[in-house]
């Protein structure tokens, strides 16, 4: 299995009245065809880590790269491309946008990649059928429940076929019977070609996962083998 992400002495700061160091030499690889599992006590890193694999945040030094690429992290255009292009993320709040209805959130997302209007609606249409949403295609997402938000997020992050997911807690809004669901349909998504990665409490879930990171102070502590079930 190829690698599709390697982190290179990762180093994250924050300057407040003092300097707090959130990630502290981070070493990793992540390879394609696997799912991680991200665990962690609150303020260990785990968002900080997932926004920074995302592109959405800068490393003060280290490396990072994907498939290969050794990203620059000053060539905000580049990257954004890369992101959406590569990348599809899933949020805990979901996100959406709440005066746009479940299609239009969607097929934004897929408008990111080209401007292609008619593919872009089609597309949308395929994967809103694919989890479930064709009855909640046109309601605004302010009148979707918990687990309908959850999965027009998910299919918002899937519009692109991307070769990487990230999820920062995916269930933790979710009583357990959504946050199954959704597990279930993420656990679907894993390929050959694919990584999947997602920061969780719930040890259950983290337990379903290829392979545990454990976060703590700012490093990687522990890697362990996990059975998907």
């Amino acid at each position: 299995m190829t690698n599709l992400i390697e982190l290179k002495n990762i180093i994250k700061n924050y300057n407040a009245k003092k300097k707090i160091k959130v990630l502290n030499k981070i070493n990793f690889s992540f390879k394609a065809g696997k799912i991680y599992s991200l665990m962690g006590p609150s303020g260990s890193g785990k968002s900080t880590l997932l926004n920074l694999l995302s592109l959405i945040d800068t490393p003060n030094s280290g490396t990072l790269k994907i498939s290969n690429h050794v990203i620059n992290h000053k060539s905000q255009t580049d990257n954004d491309k890369l992101r959406a292009n590569k990348i599809g993320i899933i949020y805990q709040d979901n996100n959406l946008l709440s005066d746009f209805t479940t299609i239009e959130n969607i097929y934004l997302s897929r408008l990111s990649i080209d401007e292609n209007k008619k593919k872009a609606l089609e597309d949308s249409k395929k994967i809103i059928r694919k989890l479930g949403l064709t009855n909640r295609e046109n309601h605004l997402a302010s009148e979707l429940s918990g687990g309908e938000m959850q999965r027009v997020a998910i299919a918002r992050a899937l519009i692109n076929s991307p070769e990487i997911i990230l999820a920062d807690e995916p269930t933790g809004s979710l009583d357990m019977k959504n946050a199954r669901d959704v597990f279930k349909i993420l656990l679907k998504l894993k390929n050959k070609n694919r990584l999947i990665i997602f920061a969780t409490h719930n040890r259950f879930f983290a337990n379903m996962a290829d392979c545990k990171i454990e976060l703590i102070s700012g490093k990687i502590k522990r890697s362990t083998n996990a059975r998907i079930k």
